[in-house]
């Protein structure tokens, strides 16, 4: 019983992992298809106060366009394979999420953003449930 609910919590973490991953893949296409300006129409319409789209740079704009693309994309990779089971993912999961960890820790630095350390915390939790799962996963595994 157990070990099937520590499963099902992994399989939600990962599934939750997979939506960020979703919405990450959405805004770098929305910054690289449109223009700072339409973008700041939008949020605009959503939140008035928010400054961060109406001061962007095209540079600015194309690299965090680039980082949410190639994020987004790396993380779906792997969040289909965990779910899929396949062994070589949780390791590449725990290199993938450790040097995300690293990075959103040295963010924070600069940012004192208090969403880049729950973030982060998010991503140990992930990241011990891979490895009990890969742990599983090898145990059962034939030997020849």
């Amino acid at each position: 019983m157990r070990e099937r609910r520590i499963h099902q919590i992994f399989v939600v973490s990962v599934a939750a992992k997979g939506v960020h991953a979703l919405i990450e893949i959405a805004g770098g296409l929305a910054l690289y298809l449109f223009s700072s300006d339409t973008i700041g129409r939008w949020v605009d319409h959503i939140d008035p106060h928010e400054w961060v789209a109406r001061y962007l740079d095209l540079g600015e704009q194309r690299f965090f366009a680039f980082y949410l693309l190639s994020h987004g994309i790396l993380k779906a990779a792997v969040v289909i394979a965990l779910l899929k089971e396949k062994l070589w993912a949780y390791p590449a999961a725990i290199v993938l999420f450790s040097a995300f960890i690293a990075y959103q820790l040295y963010r924070y630095t600069w940012t004192h953003d208090v969403a880049l350390i729950a973030l982060s915390i998010f991503d140990l939790f992930v990241i011990a449930l891979a490895v009990h799962e890969y742990r599983l996963l090898r145990k059962h595994l034939p030997t020849h």
